[in-house]
């Protein structure tokens, strides 16, 4: 019998990363729903070739747009993850959820009483909600398993392990585009040269996020929150070739670490088929040209100031989670608009996670999922009102 999938942001990287697993083993998967935001005609294409019954178009003009299309009556569309879940009568085998930002957080909520596994790569729905996330997984006995590849890699590296056994966790960075660059070609980097990932084909936030580092920073947190372990036990480390994902140092003598090509596909592929003998059909030799040399380094704080927020986390599931990924995507949403050089963003940044309207809010704490989305309204509102 095929596994049933149900697709989440099915047009952006993940997305298609997933379908590529997905085009490979069509007599052992079929995905019965797709969604997107609001890119409908990839999503056409994509419901097309895959066969999908079931579209979700989160857009509300662009859901209007797609009724137009007339399409074949035996597809169904619908304009968010609740309507489609009313009319589902299966439980899902995989869910995958690859819709980037808090976007992600209520179909993730929604989608777990109907699915056997999720596999998400949303990080933050898992820095800001993870609590939330984690009650309702365990009470419809839904298994996790994370996507990006460095929590991925973690997880498999420790899932059959004592917790108590283990002594620090190194999560792998390629430095982004501007690893041993001088400072003054930092600071009047253009938007092309911050979104060129050395490595990886990502989005321009993402890429952005890559660039300053923040996203190790997200990661740190988020690992911490999955793995249920304190934030000391967690480190960074620059490896610029991006071949070994994680590293984890165990308090028997013992060291383990997780390697494999840039390709999201890989952990795709072993989450959709965890605990199966299915044969990943791009498999490759060990590159040990990528593991000889000098290729670890510690991240520099003056190169990559953002990291200096790590001294301000406690782990508490705060608002200061929330507050953030907020500032973080405003200051870089205004970046890839033009409105703000890579330096300010950075500078103003920093500061603003100091600003005492913000701060007094990091010993408080969200009750409810709703309360996450006040926050996020609220944080907008005053950035808003604010000149940079």
């Amino acid at each position: 019998m095929k596994k049933k999938i149900l697709l989440l942001g099915s047009t952006g990287s993940i997305g298609k990363s997933s379908l590529n697993i997905i085009r490979n083993y069509k007599s052992k998967l079929e995905v019965v729903a797709l969604s997107t935001n609001r890119n409908i005609k990839l999503i056409i294409k994509q419901s097309k070739e895959f066969n999908v019954k079931n579209i979700i178009v989160n857009d509300f003009q662009s859901y209007k747009k797609i009724l137009k299309y007339g399409l074949n009556k035996k597809i169904r569309i619908f304009n968010n993850i609740s309507e489609f879940l009313k009319i589902n009568k299966i439980k899902f085998d995989v869910t995958i959820v690859g819709i980037s930002g808090f976007d992600g957080l209520d179909p993730t909520l929604k989608t777990i009483p109907h699915s056997k596994n999720l596999s998400s790569a949303n990080k933050e729905s898992i820095i800001c909600g993870w609590k939330f996330i984690n009650n309702k997984l365990k009470k419809y006995k839904t298994n996790f398993i994370p996507l990006d590849s460095e929590h991925f890699s973690i997880w498999s590296l420790i899932k059959d392990s004592d917790p108590k056994m283990i002594s620090k966790i190194y999560l792998t960075a390629s430095g982004g585009p501007f690893f041993n660059k001088p400072k003054n070609k930092i600071i009047n980097a253009k938007i092309s040269d911050v979104i060129k990932h050395p490595n990886w084909d990502m989005g321009h936030k993402i890429s952005v996020d890559s660039a300053t580092l923040m996203n190790k920073l997200f990661e740190l947190i988020e690992a911490s929150k999955l793995f249920n372990l304190p934030m000391n036990k967690f480190d960074i480390i620059i490896h610029p070739k991006s071949y070994v994902h994680a590293i984890v140092n165990f308090k028997n003598g013992l060291s383990k670490i997780l390697i494999h090509e840039t390709k999201m596909e890989i952990p795709i592929f072993n989450s959709i088929f965890n605990k199966t003998s299915e044969l990943y059909n791009e498999n490759k030799d060990i590159n040990f040209e990528n593991l000889n040399g000098k290729n670890f380094f510690k991240p520099s704080k003056s190169i990559f100031p953002l990291l200096k927020v790590i001294n301000e986390y406690k782990k508490n599931d705060s608002y200061f989670e929330i507050i953030l990924v907020t500032v973080n995507d405003y200051f870089v949403k205004k970046f890839l608009n033009g409105q703000i050089n890579f330096q300010k963003m950075q500078i103003n940044l920093l500061k603003k996670l100091k600003d005492p309207y913000l701060s007094k809010y990091y010993k408080k704490f969200p009750k409810k999922i709703n309360d996450i989305f006040k926050m996020v309204y609220k944080v907008n509102a005053y950035l808003e009102n604010e000149n940079f």
